[in-house]
């Protein structure tokens, strides 16, 4: 394998991999130079499963050896290793997962492509937390869900933390970023969907009550933190679900809230 030992921070070659740190900057970055970072052996496994193609492995020397058989498969990757302080004055925090890997961006699935075929599928709307994100992602991966999709101004599923925290589950839920929202509703139900709005209104329906009428084809849009849905996506919607809860609690986080509702209504 092509082993590169690294000796300054300034190396050109790792410029992939310096100050993460920076949100501003990487969540500008990733996408203009068609990369994002797989933090941790795991994560760029599951990278590698999907069929992403790396553009370089970054560790330290002591996991050269779990990693011998990714290195072996991609003979022509370069491989980065240097001194824990080096890695950590790189990449601007303590790296201790492991590996990382750069990793090309795959190509963007068409969204007809995407709902062909699926059943539940959950739209983010403007939700820029990427921990929020990549939990949302976890859970569609853990409850069966068929696709996600992103609007415009949402946080990229494919940022550091968001890979992280979805512990690569990123990789495994066909997903597309949507371009004139809410307008790309009309694709939505041009493909069967019924669409949900998961927002507490005065006329929401309790998400047990939308399970027991188990809509054939169901798409999920969920709100952004602290503001919620838009006012012109609930006017678009076919309806506003909820879940129940207890008085005093008017809310759960989005990401928890995803999950009771992903597994509430599930298809059937």
């Amino acid at each position: 394998m092509p082993l590169h030992h690294l000796e300054s921070a300034d190396d050109p070659r790792v410029a992939d991999y310096t100050q993460l740190t920076d949100v501003h900057l990487r969540k500008i970055r990733e996408p203009a130079e068609g990369l994002y970072i797989a933090e941790s052996s795991r994560v760029l496994r599951r990278a590698l499963a999907a069929g992403h193609r790396p553009r370089s492995f970054f560790l330290a020397e002591k996991w050269l050896a779990d990693l011998a058989d990714v290195f072996e498969q991609y003979p022509d990757v370069p491989v980065y290793v240097g001194p824990a302080a080096l890695l950590e004055e790189i990449t601007g925090f303590h790296l201790h997962r492991g590996a990382m890997a750069a990793m090309h961006r795959p190509a963007p699935v068409p969204l007809p492509e995407l709902l062909a075929g699926a059943r539940r599928v959950a739209v983010l709307e403007d939700i820029v937390d990427h921990t929020n994100v990549g939990a949302i992602f976890r859970s569609a991966a853990a409850l069966g869900l068929d696709a996600v999709l992103v609007t415009p101004r949402c946080g990229d599923p494919l940022y550091r933390r968001s890979v992280r925290v979805s512990m690569g589950t990123v990789f495994q839920v066909p997903w597309a970023r949507l371009e004139d929202w809410p307008a790309d509703l009309a694709v939505l139900r041009d493909h069967g969907f019924t669409v949900a709005a998961m927002e507490l209104t005065d006329d929401a329906v309790d998400v047990d009550e939308l399970a027991a009428r188990n809509p054939e084809k169901l798409a999920l849009v969920l709100g952004t933190e602290g503001a919620g849905m838009s006012p012109e996506t609930l006017a678009a919607v076919d309806l506003a679900v909820k879940i129940p809860m207890r008085p005093g609690v008017d809310s759960l986080n989005v990401a928890a809230a995803s999950a009771v509702a992903f597994w509430e209504l599930r298809a059937r």
